[in-house]
């Protein structure tokens, strides 16, 4: 089965993060391991890196994944921003080695004033140059799904098929599928059928075995919109058979699958029991 989990606060520190996890029953969880509202994070010191080993190996969670800053654009054709994108994804790969975190979720950005297969050669370049600078680290990067708004690359599968070849698969390149964004992208998974296709889509142009965390929202937007905005489990235009699917797919056998819906309302807690009495539990 899938591990089912969400994103959770670090407020406090980042071993704090897994008593929130426990307190919810996940058992896997997504984090940030620096502030997302600026370029500059201090480094991880060693205290940290303890507590936050000590406190994995107290919990239940299983998997932890950390979401890269959103400021980060390594499709980006200017040069000022190419260079902090490159330093801040750099830090973050440094920080997850530090914690023992082998997965960072990440925008794949946005081609603006360039083309798409200009922004797509600049992903290429910046993953292959983080890679071949972080030899020996078992971190990798899972490139995000995204719902298609403006210049952003992600909303075609194509893209990331573009990306595998010209890395020649690299293994420390990976995939995280958000539903609320393949949706509003023009992608269909609200029946089982539509399931089915959606999957082959997938395994098609990047592979399922390529898909190590999933990213669980339901969408306030019609499926083609290219609109990002998560809503409950059920309570969106996707709705609730889709997730019961994904609960009981033998194909994300221990996958992640985080939730990013909102906190009010039924919140993390309404959603997660959703996922567990799918799951039979």
């Amino acid at each position: 089965m899938a591990r089912i989990g969400t994103h959770v606060s670090v407020a406090g520190g980042l071993d704090k993060a897994f008593a929130r996890a426990d307190a919810l029953g996940c058992e896997s969880m997504q984090i940030f391991t620096r502030s997302q509202r600026q370029w500059q994070s201090k480094p991880v010191s060693l205290q940290e890196a303890e507590d936050f080993y000590r406190a994995w190996q107290g919990s239940s969670v299983e998997t932890v994944v950390s979401h890269a800053s959103y400021l980060i654009n390594i499709a980006s054709s200017d040069a000022e921003m190419l260079a902090k994108s490159r330093r801040a994804l750099r830090e973050e790969a440094e920080r997850c080695h530090q914690l023992g975190i082998t997965d960072i979720v990440l925008h794949p950005g946005f081609a603006k004033e360039a083309t798409t297969e200009e922004a797509i050669g600049g992903i290429v370049d910046s993953l292959l140059w983080l890679f071949e600078d972080t030899q020996g680290y078992k971190v990798r990067v899972l490139l995000e799904t995204m719902a298609g708004q403006g210049t952003v690359i992600g909303a075609d599968f194509a893209h990331f098929a573009r990306i595998g070849e010209m890395m020649n698969w690299h293994p420390r390149l990976a995939f995280c599928v958000d539903t609320c964004h393949v949706f509003a992208a023009g992608y269909d998974l609200r029946s089982a059928e539509a399931y089915e296709r959606f999957i082959s889509i997938v395994d098609k142009h990047i592979g399922t075995d390529n898909v190590l965390c999933w990213h669980l929202n339901d969408s306030k937007a019609a499926k083609g919109t290219h609109i990002d905005r998560h809503a409950h489990l059920g309570e969106g235009e996707i709705g609730l058979h889709p997730f019961a699917l994904l609960m009981n797919d033998d194909r994300f056998e221990n996958i992640p699958t985080i939730l990013e819906t909102p906190k009010e309302g039924v919140g993390d807690v309404g959603n997660l029991a959703f996922l567990r009495k799918v799951r039979g539990e």
